[in-house]
């Protein structure tokens, strides 16, 4: 077992379980509060939410839970323990398509066009596009919530898969 490798893990195992958490929380919460109040409001409110969620707390551990799986397994494959090193693989893997790759190619544009987009005037108007945004929205982080939940799985099975082989050749 090497220090570094046990590090990269813990901080791989919180990092992720953060991101989930995160994600989830938006899907089953934030947005359903947004939904219930004027469309007008929620669309203000997001393009503040998308404005002030850049910041380095977010990106440590949108960005750091695939790079210190990657890490992580790395260092396992360096190491020798094989099973638990490609289930870190396959956490950065699983992490880097499904919530990084959604956030990059679906939400970011969704909230640089909401950004960009004036707030229609027409009540009826605006609450047509509020909803159609949340809804594919919500849609697809519920995507990123479910992909970096599997990634934490992963993580929490190779961490369990190391631990066993640890203590079955002592």
């Amino acid at each position: 077992m090497t220090i570094p490798a046990v590090i990269t893990a813990a901080v791989t195992l919180a990092l992720t379980g953060l991101a989930a958490g995160m994600f989830f929380a938006y899907s089953v919460s934030v947005m359903l509060g947004l939904d219930d109040i004027r469309p007008d409001a929620a669309m203000a409110a997001m393009r503040s939410i998308n404005r002030r969620i850049q910041n380095p707390v977010f990106f440590l551990a949108f960005l750091g839970a695939p790079l210190f799986a990657l890490v992580t397994g790395v260092l396992l494959l360096a190491a020798g323990p094989g099973r638990a090193a490609v289930l870190f693989l396959a956490a950065a893997g699983v992490y880097l398509v499904g919530a990084f790759g959604v956030t990059v190619v679906v939400n970011v544009p969704m909230n640089d066009a909401l950004d960009a987009a004036e707030t229609p005037a027409d009540p009826a108007e605006a609450a047509r596009r509020w909803s159609a945004y949340s809804r594919r929205w919500t849609r697809w982080n519920t995507v990123r919530a479910v992909f970096s939940l599997v990634s934490l799985v992963l993580v929490g099975v190779a961490g369990a898969d190391w631990a066993w082989a640890e203590a079955s050749s002592s």
